[in-house]
């Protein structure tokens, strides 16, 4: 198992029980979870998934997470 950090913005936070407010929450995941595994295990619809950052760098639904990384997500926004 890693341990991770993970924040959920905006729309997304109702996924985290309770929503992390800060840092984020820590989780312990397996080795050679995705991105896109650790979202999927959460209940994250990733049709509402925009954005993926891993310790401040864009990153891909098949990045592999380490010890330590920070994950952060973002659904689509709009403004005016």
């Amino acid at each position: 198992m890693i341990r991770i950090s993970i924040r959920l913005f905006a729309t997304l936070q109702r996924y985290l029980r309770p929503p992390a407010p800060g840092e984020g929450t820590a989780l312990e995941v397996p080795e050679g979870t995705t991105v896109d595994g650790l979202l999927r295990t959460l209940g994250v619809p990733l049709e509402q998934v925009k954005i993926v950052m891993v310790n401040g760098i864009h990153a891909e639904m098949e990045y592999v997470l380490r010890e330590a990384d920070r994950v952060g997500v973002f659904p689509p926004v709009a403004g005016g």
